[in-house]
């Protein structure tokens, strides 16, 4: 019988890929509004409260292990903004078009890749109950820098504008196979697996 984990997102491309990586080690993904389980508050400063906060109260809603992921963009010449405010860089209504518009307004008069280094940044966590004092914490990071202009048509985000000087992409012009291997989330996720296969639910 297979372990039911409740994924504190609605998004449902998040779903997908969570359940491929899961159901190797037998777990079932459900996103939280198939249970009826709202969005919880992301009041936090960092990226491991606010992936805890969201965990924490998918978990407490439906009585399941849960696991929830919060990650961001963050920009060297701008302290690390957008950082947690990412999907809301341009005020409500979360806007990809305006996000992306402000960070290049806000980094117009910088040239040159040391100048626009960024990373993207995620955190994975998994709690086995709300009040698990043992969280399951796993992170990941993709650098690269911040072009002038989009450049592809994949991905969403910011995902345009982030350059990887290696391959001499952007992101969204990588595909999602490739883009899943050397993201951000997709390290967080393998760290994350490698600690559920020491510590199964």
């Amino acid at each position: 019988m297979s372990k039911r984990l409740v994924l504190a997102s609605n998004n449902a491309k998040k779903t997908t890929e969570m359940q491929a990586l899961l159901a190797p080690l037998g777990i079932e993904v459900i996103p939280q509004s198939a249970l009826g389980v709202g969005e919880a508050e992301e009041p936090h400063p960092t990226f491991v409260e606010n992936a805890l906060a969201k965990a924490r109260h998918a978990a407490a809603a439906t009585g399941l292990p849960a696991v929830a992921d919060d990650s961001g963009l963050c920009v060297a010449a701008l302290g690390g903004a957008p950082g947690v405010l990412s999907a809301r860089f341009a005020g409500e209504p979360k806007s990809d078009a305006r996000n992306n518009a402000l960070l290049l307004e806000k980094l117009a008069h910088l040239t040159g890749a040391e100048a626009r280094r960024a990373h993207f940044y995620s955190t994975v966590v998994l709690v086995r109950h709300a009040d698990d004092p043992q969280p399951l914490i796993a992170d990941g990071e993709w650098h690269g820098t911040i072009l002038e202009a989009a450049r592809g048509e994949g991905g969403f985000g910011y995902d345009p504008l982030f350059w990887l000087p290696e391959l001499e992409r952007s992101a969204a012009e990588l595909d999602a196979g490739l883009k899943n291997t050397l993201s951000h989330r997709g390290a967080a996720m393998r760290h994350l697996l490698a600690r559920l296969e020491r510590n199964p639910l």
